[in-house]
């Protein structure tokens, strides 16, 4: 089984592949830059782990092939 630590650290590198100028929309909590959201991810508070729910559900979206177009 995938410990909370890994995941967060597979969501911290799949953030640094982006480019720094991108960016992410939080409801009422704001918009984030690119190592904004590596900060949270890494301190691990509300929306940080927002951000690891968004990228894992993105991930898991590439997994089961619901991502792509016929």
């Amino acid at each position: 089984m995938v410990s909370e630590q890994e995941i967060k650290q597979l969501v911290i590198e799949r953030l640094k592949t982006l480019p720094e100028d991108t960016g992410m929309s939080i409801g009422s909590q704001g918009n984030f830059d690119r190592n904004e959201m590596i900060a949270h991810v890494e301190n691990g508070d509300d929306i940080g782990q927002k951000i690891v729910e968004v990228e894992m559900s993105f991930l898991r979206g590439l997994k089961e092939g619901a991502l792509y177009e016929a």
